[in-house]
Order: C-alpha cells, then sequence, then structure tokens
C-alpha cells in the first residue's frame, strides 16, 4: 500500500484487478452471476421489532450460534435492493466465520423476503435501525467487539450513523465501499452513457418493490409520477422524498448524503472507493478537510462497483474486499 505522503488519512490502493476481469462494467457485474460466489451459507432469521412500530430482518450465520458473547460481531449493511442473498454478504459473512466472528446482516425495511409493516421503505440517510439494533445486542448482553461494514448505500448509512454518534457509537470500528457519498453527483453519474443500465434495472426493482406494497388508492405519494420515473432523481423526487419526510429530492440529497458526515466520526474507519466505478465520478471522493483524523480513504485505480476481483479464474474467483476489510477491523482489535 503506497500512502499519500502529504496526509496518511489517503491512501492509494494496491488492488490489481485479475487479468481476465479489468473493464469496470465487468468487475461490476461479475459478482452478480450465479458461479461468482457458490457458497450459500444456512443462516437464521430474527424478526426486529423496531421502537415506532415496524419490523425488518436480520439474518445470522446459523454456523456462528456457537461462538460466545465475547466474540467480535459483525454487522453487515447491504447495498440497495440487497439482503443477506447478495455475494457481497455472504461471502463477507463466511470470511468473518472464518475469524471466528459472528455475523449478521441488517436487512433495510422491505429488502429480502421480508416485508415490513409501515407504510414506507427505506432511503440512503436511515440511520435509526442500525443505532436501535446496536443498543439492542448490548441490552441482550453482548460483550465483544461490534463492527460493521456497509456497501454501497449501506455504507452510505454506516458513514452518516457514525458521523450522528460521534463518540456516542456503539461500534468499535467500521468500513465501507463503493460509498455515494454525493448523493447528487451519483445520481448524476447513473444518468450517463453505459451506467443507464443500471439505473434501469434498479428502477425496475425499486417500482416492483413499489408495487408489491402500495397501488394508486394506497401510496402516500404521486402514483402516476412514480411510476414513469426514469432516473433515481425522479424517483426519489416522488417517492423516497415523500415517504420519508422529505420536502423533496434536494432536501433528500442534502441531508443524507454521507460526505457531510465524515469529519465528525470517532471510530477508525475504512472507506473503499473505486475512480472507475460507474455509480459514480471521481467527483465523489472527500477532500482532506472533510475527513476526521478517524478515518482512513483508500482510493483504487479499477474495481468498479463492489467488485475487487484480483485473480483466480473465472470459475473460481478471488475478491479483495474482504481479506481488505476484515483485516482492517481485525487491525483495531
Amino acid at each position: 500500500m503506497t500512502t499519500d505522503t502529504t496526509d496518511k488519512r489517503i491512501i492509494r490502493s494496491d488492488f490489481t484487478p485479475a487479468r481476465w476481469l479489468k473493464h469496470r462494467h465487468l468487475q461490476t457485474m461479475f459478482p452478480s452471476l450465479p458461479w461468482a460466489w457458490r457458497q450459500r451459507p444456512t443462516l437464521r432469521r430474527e424478526v426486529l421489532r423496531l421502537p415506532d412500530g415496524d419490523a425488518t430482518a436480520v439474518d445470522w450465520l446459523d454456523e456462528a450460534d456457537q461462538l460466545p458473547q465475547s466474540a467480535p460481531l459483525l454487522v453487515i449493511l447491504h447495498g440497495l435492493e440487497g439482503s443477506a442473498e447478495s455475494s457481497y454478504a455472504r461471502m463477507l459473512m463466511q470470511a468473518a466465520f472464518d475469524r471466528h466472528w459472528r455475523p449478521c446482516v441488517l436487512h433495510f425495511r422491505d429488502c429480502g423476503d421480508y416485508r415490513n409493516l409501515l407504510p414506507r421503505r427505506y432511503h440512503a440517510g436511515e440511520t435509526s435501525d442500525i443505532r436501535y439494533f446496536l443498543q439492542r445486542l448490548q441490552d441482550q448482553g453482548h460483550v465483544g467487539p461490534k463492527l460493521a461494514v456497509g456497501y454501497s448505500l449501506g455504507g452510505n448509512i454506516l458513514l452518516k450513523y457514525l458521523g450522528e454518534s460521534g463518540r456516542n457509537s456503539r461500534l468499535d470500528a467500521a468500513g465501507a465501499v463503493c460509498v455515494p457519498l454525493d448523493l447528487y453527483k451519483c445520481a448524476e453519474a447513473l444518468n450517463k452513457g453505459f451506467s443507464k443500465v443500471y439505473q434501469r434495472h434498479l428502477l425496475n426493482n425499486m417500482k416492483k418493490s413499489v408495487r408489491r406494497k402500495f397501488d394508486r388508492h394506497t401510496a402516500a405519494f404521486d402514483w402516476e409520477r412514480a411510476m414513469k420515473a426514469e432516473t433515481f432523481a425522479e424517483f426519489d423526487d416522488a417517492v423516497t422524498a415523500p415517504l420519508h419526510g422529505f420536502m423533496n429530492m434536494a432536501d433528500y440529497y442534502d441531508k443524507c448524503s454521507s460526505a457531510r458526515f465524515l469529519r465528525h466520526i470517532a471510530r477508525p474507519t475504512l472507506i473503499v472507493n473505486s475512480l472507475d466505478d460507474p455509480f459514480m465520478t471521481p467527483g465523489v471522493i472527500p477532500h482532506r478537510d472533510q475527513l476526521s483524523d478517524n478515518v482512513l480513504l483508500e482510493i483504487a485505480d479499477a474495481g468498479g462497483h463492489v467488485g475487487f476481483i484480483e485473480g483466480g479464474t473465472p470459475w473460481r474467483p478471488r475478491y479483495y474486499l474482504p481479506r481488505r476489510m476484515l483485516g482492517f477491523l481485525e487491525e483495531q482489535l
């Protein structure tokens, strides 16, 4: 790892993409293929009742139940429309268990195969659920270190939580991957070139989720406008903002972009972003004066969006992120 000699808070990553997978779009799409990560660990479902009367799901690695309450506990926050079934979550759970940690995935409301109870879903700034979950773990007697890793939108939520909580955070250390630190710039990036393909795919999934939960008679937003949205900005203005108490898309993006919370983080935190991420532009990378002394920002030249395949073969790929994330967290312990 070669560091920036002017400021050790920002370093250049030593990640090098696999010779057979160098293009950023291939790096981005490969993990979603069926053979990209074949292991499917057995999970135990816990329904988490929330203080506002809603509920969500926490999936625990079943094998790790045998570990003591003093073992390190890793909370994984998934990305947009993701779940414990996402390949990055499954591989991180397995890597954590190999270190004798207790991993779990905290689902955002209405994600995975669990339907929440209230007429709302989730958004990039919803930090109340992880705050409540971490407090609940402590109340239940978990005495080991508490760690967290967030991917993409989950990384934004995690960094915002850390910044809001400061020294009162229940976490001992954290990591965040491919974070949309500036929601404005990420929405713009996804509306350009080939990135529109990702935008279309994710918007279709989000509209399906909305149709599963609401109809034109029960929706607390403009149904027609929501179904006609062709960009993230349009969808967030029509659905996400009114559904979760924001005035509009601009108010939502202003209040929830995690870049504005980074200088208040008081726990050791690693952020790994790539310059070729098709979900954003290099313009989302924060300046040094936006980072607290507890934040280490690692910038990779390549890696795509939550890809970072560094070697192996197409049938047995080797991934950089589990090793890097857990290695950093282990150093903090």
